[in-house]
């Protein structure tokens, strides 16, 4: 075996040692895998790989410390549900659903799939399983296939992520100007929206028999179409709000349908007056979780309501010199920065009042439990109870951030060394295999963005080389992304610690795949009438 090979299976080891553990017949927690299998990596790194030792190091106090990311998210949605619950509005919640309809497929296609259009429009960060995936258990669907049909649901919409950031970040850094960026958005955006209606299908039979599927398949359709179609719309005209004017929309006419009864099987008339039965401003009240969420991070999302700037603001008050750590410095938005790691150039930087943890959730949860005059107790409980919560996603979200950091980093990037061997091994074929650069980026950062600042700068260098069309090699990594997430490790994770679960986390990654794949294959399918719209 030529040293190359070598090279390429040694970078393969660690995901396939990572996928063997979690999807074995008797899996091992996530929170036992994923540390271990980070160790051999960092292991792997400095003995057969070679790398610098100090560089290597740095690279795990960065993954430890962006590891708060997503911890501090995953406590805040938790605290949130908790807050759901022992404030009562929940309960609420659920009764007025109820009272809407209660057909299993109308509830799950608007929480699952057109209020998570809207929540991974305004906030992304795999906010949307995390609140999405306790409102299904909530409303009775068993915990495993709620978090499923969220991860799948939550794919289409996750291109242009919050407010457009995995486009005009993810692919502005690499030199894409407004109209590239909006094409190449257009095209990824069709690309999706043929493979929406698949996913939905697909989704819903995780959750409901194939016989209630079917005969429920003009709302699943309706429900779709409505998001999706303004979607598709918008994103002929910008990248910043394609997701969001397509869950606004598709939310509100979801329910309106639901409400009427339109594409549900035995409901073809609404009943008169059953959601009345809660008065409207408990419901207001109860709803207040999730209407003043998508407010508050609608308003410090947008450039122009003025509050996205003073919540990013970076420029430090106060820092310091910490002896061979590296340089500390925090920001009056509590922005908090850890320059030249162990003297490298590696950076951490963690915004705590702009990624959703304090805002909304924290303070959100809180105001819940106030509004609705919960007693003393409940607040305690609320509180206890998403600490408990935590603990083993603590350590497997830890250790999934060292193994994605060190997989991505250094010379001997494991990412990089797959990448450019996929793409030898498919050369002028390359466009059928491009999704799969941006799936490995979302699966291993739990990031849309971070997958696009990664692979697209090897996406163009591919595209040139075997003299590709740039447009549809970048709509496809951004595609790949997007179907990417189903299989992020983190999300998994995240979603199953929000609703308690443990130890399941290989067998959702197993059933998740086949999604994946057949998202992958549409995409695919699509190049040649692709080719002939961008040329």
């Amino acid at each position: 075996m030529s040293v190359l090979n070598l090279d390429l299976a040694m970078a393969i080891l660690p995901l396939a040692v990572l996928i063997y553990l979690m999807t074995k017949k008797r899996p091992v927690p996530a929170f036992v895998a994923l540390p271990v299998v980070a160790a051999g990596l960092w292991i792997l790194k400095l003995t057969y790989f070679k790398d610098p030792a100090i560089e290597v190091n740095a690279t795990v106090i960065d993954g430890l410390l962006t590891a708060l990311k997503p911890i501090t998210i995953v406590w805040g949605a938790i605290f949130l549900f908790k807050s759901m619950e022992h404030s009562g509005a929940m309960a609420t919640l659920r009764e007025w659903l109820n009272g809407i309809t209660t057909n299993r497929v109308a509830q799950v296609m608007i929480v699952a799939w057109s209020f998570s259009f809207l929540i991974e429009g305004s906030a992304g960060f795999g906010t949307p399983v995390a609140i999405a995936a306790p409102i299904l258990v909530g409303l009775g669907l068993e915990a495993v296939p709620a978090v499923i049909v969220c991860l799948v649901f939550n794919s289409v919409p996750v291109t242009f992520g919050a407010v457009g950031v995995p486009m005009w970040f993810g692919l502005g850094e690499v030199g894409l100007g407004g109209k590239e960026l909006v094409e190449v958005g257009f095209v990824c955006a069709m690309i999706n929206t043929a493979a929406a209606l698949m996913m939905g299908v697909i989704g819903m039979l995780f959750v409901a028999p194939a016989r209630e599927v079917r005969a429920n398949i003009w709302f699943i359709v309706l429900s779709i179409g409505l998001c999706v179609g303004p979607y598709l719309g918008a994103a002929y005209i910008n990248v910043e709000f394609p997701s969001i004017i397509g869950g606004l929309i598709g939310t509100v006419l979801s329910v309106v349908l639901a409400h009427y009864g339109v594409g549900l099987a035995g409901e073809k008339a609404h009943k008169p007056g059953k959601e009345k039965r809660i008065g409207q401003g408990k419901l207001v009240k109860a709803l207040f979780p999730l209407w003043a969420t998508v407010a508050i991070l609608l308003v410090t999302r947008i450039d122009t309501m003025g509050l996205k700037g003073l919540l990013n603001a970076e420029g430090p008050v106060w820092g310091a010199v910490i002896p061979w750590v590296g340089t500390f410095t925090i920001s009056p938005a509590l922005s908090v920065t850890l320059k030249n790691i162990l003297g490298t150039a590696t950076t951490w930087n963690h915004k705590f009042l702009y990624i959703p943890f304090i805002i909304p959730f924290f303070v959100v949860g809180f105001a819940t439990l106030a509004l609705l005059r919960a007693p003393r107790q409940e607040f305690k409980a609320a509180w206890s109870q998403s600490i408990h919560r935590m603990r083993h996603p603590v350590i497997a979200l830890l250790g999934t951030l060292v193994f994605a950091k060190l997989f991505m980093a250094g010379p001997s990037s494991c990412t990089m060394l797959i990448g450019k061997a996929l793409a030898q091994a498919a050369g002028n074929y390359w466009y059928y295999f491009a999704w799969g650069l941006g799936a490995l980026g979302s699966f291993f950062a739990g990031s849309n963005t971070i997958s696009n600042l990664t692979f697209a700068p090897i996406q163009i260098s591919i595209a040139g080389a075997l003299g590709l069309n740039k447009t549809l090699v970048l709509a496809l990594q951004c595609a790949g992304g997007a179907m990417g997430k189903m299989i992020c490790i983190h999300d998994i994770v995240a979603a199953c610690s929000v609703i308690g679960l443990s130890g399941v986390e290989g067998l959702i990654l197993k059933r998740t795949i086949i999604p994946m794949l057949v998202y992958a294959a549409i995409a695919a399918a699509l190049v040649p009438l692709l080719l002939l719209y961008v040329r």
